[in-house]
C-alpha cells in the first residue's frame, strides 16, 4: 500500500493543480466550500464533477448537471471491469474502498505497473486511491474557499489546468499505434457532435461509444485472419 501511496504523488500533484481550479470554479459559481469538499468526497470523479458544475452554472439546472456528469461517468463501468482479476480475493468490503476511490490517474498508474510486475495489486491501487482521493478533496475545497478572491481562471492561468490534466491521463493510457484509429474516430465523432449542437457530456459519450465499437471491429478481424 505504502508503494502505491508514494509511487502516485507526481501524478497528485497535477491533480491538485486542476482540483484548486475547480473548486475556484465551483465557488464562483455559487457552490459553498462545505459543499465542494463532500462532492469531492463522495462523488470522486473530476471530469464529471467539472461537467456538471459547469452544466449548472450554464443552465442552472441540478437534473441536467446531475445527467451530465452520470453520462461522463459510465466510462467507470469499463474501469471496475478492468479490476475484476486485481480485486479478486479481498473481502467485499475492501473491494467497495477500492472501487470508491480508484479514478483515471490511479487505475492508469495501477494497470501499467501491474502489466510489467504481476504482484502489483489491490494494495497498490488502494494506496494510490487514498492518495488521490486526500489530494482533490483539499485541492478543491482550498480552490473553493478562496474561490471568491479570484476573478477570472484565465487570468492565472488556471482554465488550461483542466484541458493539461485530461491530456496527461490521455498519454498515460496510450497504448501505441494500434490505438490510433479508435482514438481518432472517437475525436471525430465527438467534435462532430459538439458541433452539431449536442452537449460536451453526451457527445463525448456517444463518441467514446462509437470508438470502443470501431476498437472491438479492429480486434474481431486480427482473430479472424490470425
Amino acid at each position: 500500500m505504502k508503494q502505491g501511496f508514494l509511487s502516485i504523488l507526481p501524478l497528485a500533484a497535477g491533480a491538485a493543480l486542476y482540483g484548486f481550479a475547480f473548486g475556484v470554479l465551483a465557488a464562483q459559481i455559487g457552490f459553498p466550500w462545505w459543499g465542494v469538499a463532500l462532492m469531492s468526497g463522495v462523488v470522486h470523479a473530476g471530469s464529471s464533477q467539472i461537467v456538471a458544475v459547469e452544466q449548472f452554472g450554464s443552465h442552472g439546472f441540478v437534473l441536467g448537471a446531475v445527467l451530465a456528469g452520470a453520462a461522463l461517468n459510465l466510462r467507470y463501468l469499463g474501469i471496475i471491469a478492468s479490476l475484476s482479476e486485481v480485486l479478486r480475493d479481498v473481502p467485499l468490503r475492501v473491494k467497495l474502498l477500492a472501487i470508491h476511490i480508484t479514478g483515471d490517474e490511479n487505475w492508469a498508474l495501477t494497470m501499467a505497473r501491474r502489466a510489467h510486475d504481476p504482484t502489483i495489486g489491490a494494495a497498490f491501487l488502494i494506496g494510490s486511491g487514498l492518495t488521490m482521493i486526500s489530494v482533490w478533496v483539499i485541492s478543491t475545497s482550498a480552490g473553493a474557499l478562496i474561490g471568491g478572491a479570484i476573478p477570472d481562471l484565465e487570468g492565472y492561468g488556471l482554465g488550461f489546468a483542466f484541458t493539461a490534466a485530461f491530456i496527461a491521463m490521455a498519454r498515460a493510457m496510450w497504448r501505441g499505434r494500434r490505438t490510433v484509429l479508435p482514438w481518432a474516430v472517437t475525436f471525430v465523432v465527438t467534435l462532430g457532435l459538439v458541433q452539431a449542437g449536442m452537449g460536451a457530456a453526451y457527445a463525448i459519450v456517444l463518441g467514446s461509444l462509437v470508438g470502443v465499437f470501431t476498437a472491438q471491429m479492429r480486434r474481431a478481424r486480427r482473430e479472424e485472419t490470425a
